[in-house]
């Protein structure tokens, strides 16, 4: 389980920002930095469950209290974007300085804002995702009820979320400041935006306006029915799944594959051998296997959000992993140096008249083109022996042999 510790660090106004670090329960693989919603803390659920399943793939998270929030000092009333923007440079120059420069940024509404600034100025940064993102910062002045009156004042008080709040005119004025989707346009990074269609404290039209402006790789996830603070347990807890299986994709240090794969029981009692799937809002698919856990999706063209293998990238995995598995166990029981093998396999679809290697001549065929590689001493005899093993391997007779496949409505007979 990951383990919890609190820290604190300074920002540029020598303001003391309260922060808590979610810690891998093995190796740190990469950190992140999570940045919470406007007038939000650092202890809202949804920014705690998304940084302990990020730290179950051994990714390290700092999330912490904008000045003036929380338990951070600082006055609220004299904070602006700006100033939230720098906090959050602060905390990833603390991550470096006490563990590794951050290579994920994660935020929510404003903060979802706020960390699409800040990549911009963290060179280190691989990938940003963000949860009910504005598409222009300058959206939250419909929280407040007469701008003018601020900017005449200079400042008053507001009631969010059902709390009083000092907004100055210099936080207004600031808004309007900075250019968010002109910033995205020029992120090289990969983007997740995740946002919910019923959101009615920032419409989900924001999201498509930053994902039309960014750059691939990116993603968007629609989050169904849920609200703007993800207040429903399974909405928090779909977010950090999503989140963390869609990061390790995109962090160098993290496992792609590996990172999705969680087992849920321990080791050696995998005894039920069924293989379940459930796909809820979007294409993302939910996989339980033998005791693992996994995501399938589809590319962003065909409307997926790119959060895990498609089902032929896994069905091409099956044929590598059992062929490499195949012949290393084959090689062991020769007693031949192989010390490696591994193997490649691309998959698609030709029409059998433009296939002159394939044994079926009409029709659509699928394709599998496996690529064996064998490293050690071997003799030519023995790569040869080795490369018709690799027909053996039990997915590909699976594949090439007679399959039937009945269908039959969930809890029936």
């Amino acid at each position: 389980m990951p383990r919890t510790t609190t820290c604190s660090f300074t920002n540029d106004r020598d303001e003391q920002l309260s922060g808590r670090v979610e810690h891998p329960d093995g190796p740190t693989l990469a950190t992140a930095v999570f940045a919470h919603c406007f007038t939000c803390s650092k202890d809202l659920r949804a920014a705690r469950r998304v940084s302990r399943a990020l730290a179950d793939r051994g990714i390290a998270v700092l999330s912490y209290d904008f000045a003036g929030l929380g338990s951070s000092e600082g006055d609220f009333a004299a904070t602006t974007f700006s100033s939230d923007v720098d906090d959050l440079v602060a905390a990833a120059r603390h991550l470096t300085d006490t563990m590794q420069p951050p290579s994920l940024l994660v935020g929510h509404s404003l903060g979802g804002a706020a960390v699409l600034m800040a990549a911009a100025r963290l060179p280190g940064i691989e990938a940003v995702a963000t949860i009910g993102a504005p598409a222009d910062v300058s959206h939250v002045r419909h929280l407040f009820d007469d701008v003018e009156t601020i900017r005449a004042d200079g400042q008053a008080t507001v009631s969010l979320a059902g709390r009083p709040f000092t907004i100055s005119a210099a936080f207004v004025n600031d808004l309007t400041e900075h250019h968010l989707t002109e910033t995205v346009r020029s992120l090289d990074v990969a983007l997740l935006f995740l946002h919910a269609p019923m959101d009615d404290t920032v419409g989900v039209d924001n999201a498509r306006r930053l994902f039309e402006a960014a750059r691939h790789p990116k993603s968007f996830v629609s989050l169904a029915d849920a609200d703007h603070l993800l207040r429903d347990e399974a909405d928090a807890s779909y977010v950090a799944e999503v989140i963390a299986s869609w990061a390790g994709r995109y962090l160098p240090a993290v496992p792609s594959l590996g990172a999705a794969v969680q087992p849920s029981r321990p080791p050696g009692t995998y005894d039920d051998d069924t293989t379940s799937a459930r796909t809820a809002a979007g294409l993302t698919t939910e996989i339980s296997t033998r005791g693992f856990r996994l995501l399938a999706d589809e590319p962003s063209s065909v409307g997926g959000g790119e959060t895990g293998p498609t089902p032929y990238d896994y069905l091409a995995a099956a044929l590598a992993s059992c062929t490499s598995m195949t012949l290393r166990m084959y090689a062991d029981r020769e007693g031949l140096p192989l010390e490696a093998v591994a193997t490649e396999v691309r998959y698609d679809r030709v029409h059998a008249d433009d296939c002159a290697t394939c044994e079926h001549t009409e029709g659509r065929i699928e394709r599998f083109t496996r690529t064996v590689t064998l490293d050690g001493e071997l003799d030519p005899v023995a790569r040869t022996r080795l490369l018709a093993i690799a027909d053996r391997c039990p997915v590909h007779r699976t594949l090439s042999g007679q399959i039937e496949i009945h269908t039959r409505a969930g809890g029936s007979d």
